[in-house]
């Protein structure tokens, strides 16, 4: 999970554990890139637009790197230009802040799900 903004972070974190999934926060594109996690990462879920690098650049650096690990981008901008930019690395999924648990938990599924994105 990676998000500047630390509520959402927590947020996340509180109902990923509760699904039973293992997660691992980062409040920065380069705080993740920086870590050991990538190689054991089996989804991503990362707001775009962050202070530094966005998520959309993060994971054209990961793409550029090899992984291909599956990410559901969130925002809170109703712009459409990160949206087309985030199905055009092949997100699995794209939500808009506010979403509901199930829209994420249907993304999971989706992203874990072995179907592709």
């Amino acid at each position: 999970m990676i998000d500047d903004d630390e509520n959402v972070r927590v947020s996340l974190d509180s109902l990923l554990r509760s699904l039973g999934y293992s997660v691992h926060l980062f409040d920065s594109a380069e705080q993740f890139l920086a870590s050991r996690s990538i190689e054991a990462m089996n989804c991503l879920v990362s707001d775009i637009q962050m202070p530094g690098a966005s998520g959309l650049q993060m994971y054209e650096q990961l793409l550029s790197a090899g992984h291909s690990t599956p990410v559901i981008f969130i925002t809170a901008s109703a712009h459409q230009a990160p949206r087309q930019a985030a199905q055009k690395l092949g997100a699995c999924c794209y939500l808009s802040k506010p979403f509901d648990d199930e829209q994420l938990i249907a993304c999971l599924d989706i992203a874990l799900g072995g179907k592709g994105c």
